[in-house]
């Protein structure tokens, strides 16, 4: 696969406006997706923060398997990085993000104290790759809808401080991919779960490289989703044949609509139909 380059101008301004920014905060929220925890994290964004205080939330949670949501947590504890899992679409992050933030900032705070300053909410800015949920976070943790949100790539375009509660203001940042990447297997990830434009990868590899990971490691549900058999002993190509045949993806001239099977298949996965996934698991790495 050829290195995939893909930095927009608001992408290099948006990089450019955090290291502005940076030291205006005490910690830095870093979004990742649940379901990917390493592939959704932009290394360029990495060599910025440095030692800047940092908190790993792994949003969408809801969408991982529970289980690795726990090992995932552990594993990044265990490097040192704190880290929790959270799900900013129906659950209610706020107290156990601002008690982890506490906790990591508590020297810092205990300083000020003996200095005599007052006590002041805490300032954290939240970055991530498109689509990790950053807005929704936002909302959630402000009570309202200050942030523009989507379900495509690129919807926030500048920074917004917004107060979320009286323990917690928030920074927000458009979402920033980094320059190249080189994995083939993160970049599937990343289109898979639509963090990158569809166009960027052909659509076809990208269904198959789904279908794929699918037999290997959650065939219930991928076979429960299309009533399919025996799907272990298929190939992706058998498999996304048969999906178009039992989901009547078929053209006039009786032959499979493979660009309805696609956006089929690409929608059920990004919207839970083979059951809570979580693609990297955490002691394959």
């Amino acid at each position: 696969m050829k290195q995939i380059q893909w930095f927009p101008g608001h992408m290099a301004k948006a990089k450019r406006l955090i290291e502005e920014k940076l030291p205006l905060v005490d910690i830095v929220f870093c979004l990742i997706d649940a379901r990917i925890p390493i592939a959704s994290q932009n290394p360029l964004l990495q060599g910025i923060i440095k030692d800047k205080p940092t908190l790993f939330l792994l949003n969408k949670a809801d969408l991982a398997d529970e289980s690795q949501n726990q090992k995932w947590v552990f594993s990044f504890e265990k490097q040192g990085i704190p880290a929790l899992a959270v799900n900013s679409l129906t659950g209610n992050p706020i107290k156990q993000v601002v008690d982890k933030s506490k906790a990591i900032l508590k020297n810092v705070f205990e300083k000020e104290h003996k200095r005599g300053m007052t006590e002041r909410p805490i300032r954290a800015m939240v970055i991530g790759i498109p689509n990790v949920g950053k807005s929704q976070f936002i909302n959630k943790l402000s009570g309202k809808n200050k942030v523009k949100t989507g379900d495509k790539p690129g919807v926030t375009k500048m920074q917004v401080f917004l107060k979320a509660a009286n323990e917690l203001e928030l920074l927000d940042n458009p979402g920033v991919l980094w320059p190249k990447i080189e994995s083939k297997d993160a970049a599937m990830y990343l289109a898979l779960i639509g963090s990158i434009k569809e166009d960027i990868l052909p659509i076809d590899e990208i269904c198959l490289f789904g279908i794929d990971f699918l037999i290997h490691n959650y065939p219930k549900g991928l076979s429960e989703r299309y009533s399919l058999e025996n799907v272990k002993e298929k190939t992706a190509l058998e498999v996304l044949d048969e999906i178009g045949i039992r989901r009547g993806c078929i053209s006039k001239g009786n032959e499979i609509d493979y660009e309805r099977v696609f956006k089929l298949f690409l929608y059920d996965f990004r919207n839970m139909a083979f059951g809570r996934i979580t693609i990297e698991h955490a002691e394959d790495v």
